[in-house]
């Protein structure tokens, strides 16, 4: 099944498709996307005052904490690849950085003010999630969901999700599954571009779970694909700038 944010799996396919990510994290630095500060600025309006302490799961290389590092405060970056927290850890060694999961955080309990899980919930066992993290949080803690989304409502972009195979495309119908620890998650979209290229853009879609799992002959095929639809259908030539349309989606729980 597909839903916001990524496609859902089950247990079993969930860690296999996730594997992809446990290498390659200086590619996926590179070529994979930030985040717009007004998700984090929605966020910070449901969390309790001050906020001290962060909790970041599945941090990957960093691309959501650089938001959270601009406000001051002490974060724990946790991911289950120790080749991603290396490029968290190499632009913001500020950060602590652990190896774990959202259901299994060597952390104390009641020892975040916030938690955020940018791009990485639909990897997780949503329920043992919610109980593990509610564990850790103080009382009234917030957690924030959060996923960068091709807008898809754009034609040409509903094709090159497509062609890409992507899963995190926008649905404004979808709700994430979050345990009864917490409240009814809220949510907020943010819409924002990034400046690419047509080449950078194919090496986003290196960078996605799809194409990492798939033969030489179905990636060489996406490869194909992509360069015939911007040089030839859309008529681009190579290195002309064009703005890539997302749709950042945020949803915000508070631990009862």
């Amino acid at each position: 099944m597909t839903g916001t944010g990524g496609p859902v799996f089950d247990a079993e396919r969930r860690r296999h498709m996730a594997a992809a990510f446990l290498e390659g994290g200086d590619h996926y630095h590179r070529v994979r996307p930030g985040y717009p500060a007004d998700s984090l600025d929605w966020l910070l309006a449901g969390a309790p005052a001050p906020v001290r302490d962060v909790l970041d799961v599945g941090a990957g290389t960093g691309k959501y904490t650089q938001l959270l590092a601009q406000q001051g405060w002490s974060i724990t970056a946790v991911d289950p690849s120790a080749d991603m927290l290396a490029q968290l850890a190499a632009s913001l060694p500020e950060a602590r950085t652990m190896v774990g999961t959202a259901e299994r955080l060597e952390l104390a309990s009641a020892s975040m003010d916030l938690a955020v899980v940018a791009q990485a919930w639909h990897w997780c066992d949503p329920l043992a999630a919610s109980t593990e993290i509610a564990r850790v949080l103080r009382p009234g803690g917030t957690l924030g969901l959060v996923w960068n989304q091709l807008d898809v409502g754009i034609p040409w972009v509903h094709r090159l999700a497509r062609i890409m195979h992507a899963g995190d495309v926008h649905k404004p119908d979808f709700r994430p599954a979050v345990g009864p620890e917490f409240s009814v998650a809220q949510p907020h979209d943010s819409r924002w571009s990034q400046t690419m290229t047509p080449e950078g853009i194919m090496e986003l879609a290196k960078s996605r779970s799809y194409y990492l799992k798939a033969s030489g002959h179905t990636r060489a095929k996406v490869m194909a694909n992509l360069a015939w639809y911007f040089f030839e259908h859309l008529g681009l030539a190579p290195g002309q700038e064009l703005e890539l349309p997302y749709v950042a989606q945020s949803w915000r729980a508070r631990k009862l």
